[in-house]
């Protein structure tokens, strides 16, 4: 990374030391991992914001970037930086192969975020078969094979996709957005409203163990009970 840029640091949890339950952050930790970039992770207490993040961002949550004393504060932004930035031949393009494969999974944590915070009995079947719907449409992106998996001077038609992500067998920025996300619906819609994605959903189950074999993901989870933390007061009891 060049020595003028500076990723800010996440959100401490609970404890005022770990990492907090912030998807956007571990989006763009696990994009610099994934370039290969070296890089420390310290975490701030929001609750004793330091003086320097208010002045120098102030109304301002992380994640953002300083680069050459210019502040980004939008994630996007800032990961699309990171992209053009950290280019080959010394760091890996990340950006799908597949335009869908941004696509895929786009409205699934909406759909999660209406069903956690309803609070009504008689609405939550309705917001579930809504969450619902959106994991099948993922699963159903999953299960189809992608162009490069198929050959065309082949005889064997390959009619479920074995690809381990999104986009292939690589993670890409796709990943980065969706998996943070999964990870806190899988952990929260558990605890909260006793919701596991469906067994059946195999395509999906698959993905979500794959990823959790790859340290760029796994090691920049929040915990389980950070996550559980994090929701005790938006999980609204159903009454």
């Amino acid at each position: 990374m060049p020595k003028s840029c500076e990723v800010s640091r996440p959100e401490a949890g609970f404890d005022g030391e770990n990492i907090g339950n912030c998807p956007f952050c571990q989006r763009l930790f696990m994009v610099l991992w994934l370039k290969g970039v070296v890089f420390n992770v310290t975490t701030v207490d929001m609750r004793k914001r330091p003086e320097e993040l208010k002045d120098l961002a102030p109304g301002t949550n992380p994640p953002f970037l300083i680069f050459n004393g210019e502040l980004k504060t939008d994630f996007i932004k800032i990961e699309e930086f990171l992209e053009e930035s950290l280019a080959p031949p010394r760091y890996p393009h990340l950006t799908p192969r597949q335009p869908e494969s941004y696509a895929a999974g786009s409205d699934i944590f909406a759909k999660f975020s209406a069903y956690i915070k309803n609070t009504s009995k008689e609405a939550n079947e309705k917001f579930q078969k809504a969450l619902l719907k959106e994991l099948k449409r993922l699963d159903n992106y999953l299960k189809e094979p992608l162009s490069d998996e198929i050959d065309a001077n082949s005889t064997e038609m390959i009619l479920v996709s074995k690809r381990k992500y999104l986009d292939g067998n690589e993670l890409t920025l796709a990943d980065c957005n969706l998996l943070p996300k999964l990870h806190i619906i899988k952990v929260a819609a558990k605890k909260y409203r006793n919701f596991e994605i469906p067994v059946e959903m195999f395509a999906l189950w698959r993905y979500l163990n794959n990823a959790y074999k790859r340290n760029e993901f796994s090691h920049t989870c929040p915990s389980i009970e950070e996550i559980e933390r994090a929701y005790a007061d938006i999980a609204k009891s159903l009454q």
